[in-house]
């Protein structure tokens, strides 16, 4: 048997092996759970299968007896690649989901090995193009001169109140200090305290800073800030 090797599926191996590792140091640099080997070998094995399912729908395909599907596996790539997506997902304990642009850019790296793989390299190249401005250039410019609700942040306020004090001109000063409250919860801890948890939005401003304003009111025993 003679094994023949096509110099363009090297290059088309070697060109994915390149936007995986552009992909993963991206979230590498971001300490993000998809690192470089990982992107690497997503974006390198979907465009080894792709080769793969490609050369032997040549190979194998019989006219008019055996009709094989060319992208049968790439397609399979797609579907199977979506148990490592759900594995980046997770739920932090404040119902805050993170991992979706992780979940996002494995897919995407299994998409640009599968069109490096199927010879659409100009259209894989521009593709990872737009995802590194996408994820990296577009953030930092909404940051700089986005509109305000884009630049809004979410902080997640637990206060411990005494019991003393009237929690509605509590939640009336908090919003007079220029805060945007939501999902205000109110429980009784014991005759002495009482616990208000709410979420606020911000503009510029840092967590210590809220922090600070809201445990120098009066009343306040106990006052905790976490950035959702």
């Amino acid at each position: 048997m003679v094994l023949t090797v096509d110099a363009q599926d090297l290059i088309k191996l070697g060109i994915a092996a390149v936007f995986g590792l552009i992909i993963g140091l991206e979230r590498e640099i971001r300490n993000k759970p998809l690192g470089l080997k990982t992107s690497l070998v997503i974006c390198l094995a979907s465009c080894l299968l792709t080769i793969v399912s490609i050369e032997s729908a040549n190979k194998y395909a019989v006219a008019g007896l055996h009709v094989m599907d060319p992208m049968r596996l790439a397609a399979q790539v797609v579907s199977g690649i979506g148990f490592l997506g759900a594995g980046a997902i997770l739920r932090k304990h404040n119902d805050v989901i993170i991992g979706l642009t992780t979940a996002a850019l494995i897919w995407g790296a299994a998409g640009l090995g599968i069109a490096v793989g199927a010879g659409f390299i100009i259209e894989a190249f521009f593709g990872l193009l737009l995802i590194m401005v996408s994820v990296v250039v577009l953030p930092y410019f909404i940051k700089k001169m986005g509109p305000r609700p884009l630049l809004m942040k979410d902080l997640r306020v637990r206060l411990v109140v005494n019991h003393e004090a009237n929690l509605t001109e509590i939640i009336k000063a908090i919003i007079a200090k220029g805060y945007k409250m939501k999902s205000v919860h109110i429980k009784e801890l014991n005759q002495e305290l009482q616990e208000l948890n709410f979420i606020v939005f911000i503009d510029r401003k840092y967590a210590s800073e809220v922090y600070d304003e809201l445990k120098s009111m009066a009343y306040i025993e106990i006052a905790e800030v976490e950035t959702l």
